[in-house]
């Protein structure tokens, strides 16, 4: 994973890049650093990153507007970087389809193992054939594809991750907690908030009727679950 894997590092804090990159260098990825948004972007195009560490806050086109732009070219993983207390860059953040976010000042052995984990859940699937078949819906693992009704749905990588779990499980309830162990990896270290604005994406995307959704439903006080 990490002797040819390349993260891009954009923040205008030259203290900042020189402590993530060389704390990613040590554990073995390759780097790149970029100090505003349209640097990143040239680097993003040209040097095919394989993750990207990105500030909100930054000079010229803005840590957001980049998640934004990214999303609209590619699943390329991205985890944001935003000041603690910061709750709506995170909320927003999440909604344009960043993967992760780390808050500001943060543990640079915690952004390390959060880069690994993205990078698991984002990397190519098991050898095995997985397909699931839910009237309409269809989901194939190996592809990574879900079609709804035959016309196929661009999912993130973790917006994939989360329906096939829990289709993988129908009719079982799972907690935010259980979640996030299951499907981000972490015993509850980051906000189940994330869970939570995951699921409202993909109710928008797979359900006809968001507001009453007939697949992912909430079990209140309880967590989410699938519904065939």
């Amino acid at each position: 994973m990490t002797a040819m894997t390349t993260v891009l590092v954009v923040d205008d804090e030259p203290l900042v890049r020189d402590v993530v990159v060389r704390y990613l260098k040590r554990e073995g990825f390759k780097t790149l650093e970029a100090a505003d948004g349209d640097s990143a972007r040239e680097l993003i195009e040209h040097a095919d990153p394989h993750l990207v560490v990105l500030d909100v806050m930054l000079p010229g086109t803005d840590g957001l507007a980049l998640c934004r732009w990214i999303r609209s070219r590619s699943e390329l993983p991205v985890i944001m970087l935003t000041a603690r207390g910061d709750e709506a860059d995170r909320i927003v953040g999440l909604e344009l389809g960043a993967d992760d976010y780390v808050t500001k000042p943060f543990s640079p052995r915690e952004l390390a193992a959060r880069v690994r984990t993205v990078l698991r859940r984002t990397g190519p699937p098991p050898a095995p054939v997985e397909q699931l078949r839910f009237g309409g819906l269809e989901l194939d693992a190996r592809a990574r594809d879900v079609l709804l009704d035959g016309r196929p749905l661009r999912l993130t990588a973790k917006e994939f991750d989360l329906l096939f779990f829990l289709a993988s499980n129908p009719r079982q309830v799972f907690s935010r907690d259980q979640l996030m162990a299951r499907v981000w990896g972490y015993e509850a270290a980051l906000d189940t908030g994330t869970v939570t604005v995951h699921i409202r994406r993909l109710r928008s995307k797979i359900e006809p009727d968001p507001a009453e959704p007939r697949h992912l439903e909430t079990v209140w006080g309880v967590g989410y679950r699938f519904v065939p």
